[in-house]
């Protein structure tokens, strides 16, 4: 398994558990995909992002698993980030940690 991550707020989250699905945020939404990132990159993102945030949920589900709507593209640097371009569903999570 080749593990992405999505990191949420806990409104997020709570909203994605009651639903099944999460269509993004508001980044996401304006980007036109999910955000993911490997488990190294979530580090620099979550310091970024969502610094001095509390109650965040890493996400983790596996890239294999998301087919073809799971691209890799040049982000922060030039590294090739995970990019999702269809809702995230429950289903597709493998693990969750609070942070």
């Amino acid at each position: 398994m080749r593990p992405v991550v999505k990191l949420l707020r806990a409104a997020e989250w709570a909203s994605f558990e009651a639903s099944g699905n999460f269509a993004g945020s508001a980044d996401d939404a304006r980007d036109g995909f999910i955000h993911l990132s490997t488990p190294e990159q979530a580090v620099v993102t979550r310091e970024k992002y969502f610094a001095g945030e509390s109650g965040l949920v890493e996400v983790t589900c596996n890239a294999d698993a998301l087919g073809d709507a799971l691209r890799w593209e040049p982000s922060r640097g030039g590294a090739l980030f995970p990019h999702l371009y269809r809702p995230l569903l429950l289903d597709d999570v493998t693990a969750t940690r609070h942070l």
